[in-house]
């Protein structure tokens, strides 16, 4: 063939000649002409229309036409890149490419002028940008699986060296200086049974509980959680069982800052070595700290500072903590109920305690049980004991030092559940314990800090707090122009009831339920916080996949992003900005009162 289109090749007449005297005959000629032309009109149809229509015979060609096809051969697919069991951890955020779509056809040009072909020779393939895939993706597929009731749901909790818990616990004279803690991390941290000697609790499931157990409560709780997991690459979440409480109350008083650190940097040194840390940078990590946010947030390496530095290490800021007390200011804490004295072991217990609860008399309209704070200007304690004082409908249980019914739990519980409202002012901190103890009574509660509970607990509460509760805001009270006696009147019977009802349905959410079983069908504190830990990673994933996080996030205002409803984003003026105004007012660094208020918040555990 390329001989052909090099050079023709015609027959000889040299014999011919010389046999007619030189002189070719006419009909010979005519015949080798003609069949000379067939011959090359054969040889350009060959070429221009066989040839060329060949599929890649014109590899080599510059088309006029830019939307020319091109052929499988001239683009190679890439292999797919596919997960293993287990995920191999990758720095995060760990991703890999998907394969492209698959071919698709292509028709000619409209203005093409050569003949039609078959549709395999016009397939084309669309060279794509290739989706990121994550290894945090394969957790996120189990909840498409509605064959298991635990997709989307598995926690995997890491084996952490004792040292990080349980040595504490045998430890546990160690933990106060002035409380002895033993008694407290009895029957799996709820502490001594209660009598019930004065019949102000139920039968069973009371016990006399730490208010800074938590760390222990939650972990027995995740023992019993009914999706946990060996395999970390399908888990929804990463619970940490450091006993992070009862870290920092063994060397509060008289240690330096280095003894304070030591176990918070030990345990993220390990943490960072691990392969399921990798996967997101500990962004779906969560842990327990049984005490309020500032006793983990010092600022400074000054000795005279308080508490120690976890929730500012640059790694621990990645992960979530929960504590009984939240900084309105920071994003890596998120606070979830004090422990109370009801633990119950089955849905029944509750429900009889509710039921209770909707039939008692009380007597009083509103009460309270506490003491004043003389050395803080700032506090309303005093004119609340004045204004229940004077007032014959007001019952007060005043907790000076000494010997006192506020330390009693039955004599707090009978109290509470004699009154229709209970006030519950700022403690030592932003919150009280009492405001769980006088829910659990079925008692509204009255706040005037908007950081007492409703910037504090979004996942347990309802953020609609005129549902549940009555804000005064603190400055009529501290100006005496505000009348508790007057405004807690004029609220109208109805209205009183339906808030006491929707009181008494919170309860279920506000208290820990046994860790030595599990309630059947309603959902406690620790259910609460787990799903709503879940729900906060999974949407952090998913916002990781569409590249949709929130590049404008102010940490400053982490109390406001948590009153957002489900699917806002945006912020802006609040009616409580004059509250959180100045961080460093309360508790934006542990040079100022913040400082003073969890060091307080130990005088008083000293007072207990």
């Amino acid at each position: 063939m390329s001989a052909m289109r090099r050079r023709p090749v015609l027959p000889s007449h040299q014999d011919g000649m010389e046999k007619v005297g030189g002189k070719p005959p006419q009909s010979r000629l005519c015949f080798l002409a003609t069949l000379c032309a067939m011959f090359w009109v054969l040889i350009f149809y060959f070429h221009f229309f066989v040839i060329a229509n060949e599929p890649g015979a014109s590899a080599g060609a510059q088309p006029d036409d830019a939307g020319a096809s091109i052929s499988h051969a001239d683009l190679p697919l890439p292999e797919p890149e596919r997960f293993s069991d287990p995920v191999v951890p990758l720095p995060p955020p760990v991703f890999v490419s998907e394969p492209p779509p698959g071919t698709v056809s292509e028709p000619p040009p409209a203005t093409a002028t050569v003949p039609k072909v078959e549709e395999e020779s016009t397939a084309v393939v669309q060279a794509e940008t290739p989706h990121k895939e994550y290894a945090f993706q394969r957790a996120l597929k189990t909840a498409e699986n509605k064959s298991d009731p635990c997709g989307g749901r598995y926690i995997y909790v890491h084996e952490l060296p004792p040292r990080f818990n349980d040595d504490m616990l045998r430890e546990c004279k160690r933990l106060s200086i002035w409380t002895d803690m033993c008694k407290f991390v009895s029957n799996d941290g709820l502490g001594p049974p209660l009598g019930n000697e004065e019949g102000v609790f139920s039968n069973t499931g009371w016990y006399a509980t730490n208010q800074f157990m938590v760390d222990v409560i939650f972990r027995n709780r995740m023992k019993q959680y009914e999706c946990l997991t060996k395999d970390s690459s399908i888990a929804a979440a990463v619970f940490v069982p450091f006993y992070a409480g009862f870290d920092v109350a063994r060397y509060l008083w008289g240690y330096n800052i280095s003894m304070r650190d030591a176990a918070s940097l030990d345990l993220i040194d390990w943490m960072r070595k691990r392969p399921e840390w990798d996967v997101m940078g500990g962004r779906d990590h969560f842990l327990v700290g049984g005490r309020i946010a500032w006793d983990f947030r010092r600022l400074t390496d000054e000795e005279s500072d308080w508490g120690n530095k976890l929730l500012f290490l640059p790694a621990a800021k990645n992960m979530s903590m929960l504590v009984v007390e939240s900084s309105p200011w920071n994003a890596n804490d998120f606070a979830i109920p004090y422990p109370t004295y009801f633990h119950p072991s089955k849905d029944a217990d509750v429900l009889l305690w509710q039921d209770r609860m909707r039939s008692l008399e009380r007597p009083w309209l509103f009460s309270f049980a506490g003491a004043p704070r003389p050395d803080d200007p700032k506090s309303i304690r005093g004119q609340l004991i004045d204004q229940c004082r004077a007032s014959s409908v007001c019952k007060l249980l005043e907790c000076d030092l000494g010997e006192s019914k506020c330390h009693s739990p039955s004599a707090i519980m009978n109290m509470f559940q004699s009154s229709l409202f209970c006030l519950q002012p700022q403690g030592d901190s932003y919150t009280r314990r009492s405001a769980f103890d006088s829910m659990l009574a079925g008692c509204i509660p009255v706040f005037f800090h908007p950081g007492s509970a409703y910037v504090q607990y979004t996942w347990h509460l309802p953020k609609n707090y005129t549902r549940y509760s009555v804000f005064i805001p603190e400055d009529g009270v501290r100006t005496g122009n505000v009348s508790i006696e007057d405004r807690l009147k004029s609220i109208q019977p109805d209205v009183v009831k339906k808030m006491r009802e929707e009181v008494i349905s919170l309860i279920p959410r506000v208290i820990y339920a046994d860790p030595r079983s599990k309630l059947e069908t309603l959902k406690d504190a620790f259910d609460v916080s787990v799903e709503a830990i879940i729900n906060k990673v999974t949407q952090l994933r998913r916002d990781i996949i569409e590249d949709r996080e929130d590049k404008d996030f102010v940490e400053e205002n982490s109390w406001k992003y948590d009153l957002l409803e489900e699917g806002q984003r945006t912020i802006g003026p609040h009616e409580w900005d004059p509250f959180f105004s100045k961080p460093k007012d309360k508790g934006g660094d542990s040079t100022n009162p913040s400082t003073k208020a969890a060091k307080n918040s130990w005088k008083n555990e000293q007072r207990g």
